[in-house]
């Protein structure tokens, strides 16, 4: 599957929000300049980030409640922010497949392992994502 995966440059003006999450952070559907439908990422004090479909967006945003936040500007074109290097092979895993023309054969051609390792590392980042949120909620974070 092919991703975009880039820096908001521009919509056409239509757009609406897909996917709300707690602490302002959302994933807004909005028609492209070339009227492509895309899938931008939202969060205070973070860049936009724009993504072809909206499951590597989803993802995206459970890599980013899975590390507490990360900013990627200034890791440069190819780097990975610190914070998810540091938080392990797993969330490593999920955010590498969130970035344009990798999938889950390269991933797992990269690691060594089966496609369905990757699959299992990506299941657990939304499930710890998911559990993070909710216990936000809980306390109240919305």
């Amino acid at each position: 599957m092919s991703r975009s995966h880039h820096q908001t440059d521009g919509t056409d003006g239509t757009e609406s929000t897909y996917r709300t999450y707690i602490l302002d952070v959302r994933i807004v559907e909005a028609s492209g300049s070339d009227g492509e439908t895309v899938y931008r990422f939202e969060a205070p004090h973070h860049r936009g980030i724009e993504f072809e479909d909206p499951d590597s967006a989803s993802l995206y945003a459970d890599v980013y409640f899975d590390v507490n936040g990360f900013q990627e500007d200034g890791t440069g074109h190819r780097g990975v922010p610190p914070e998810i290097i540091q938080a392990g092979r797993d969330t490593l895993v999920a955010y590498f497949m969130t970035q344009p023309d990798i999938d889950e054969n390269w991933v797992a051609s990269y690691y060594g392992e089966k496609p369905e390792k990757v699959t299992r590392y990506v299941t657990r980042v939304r499930k710890r994502a998911r559990r993070i949120r909710e216990g936000a909620r809980e306390r109240g974070h919305e």
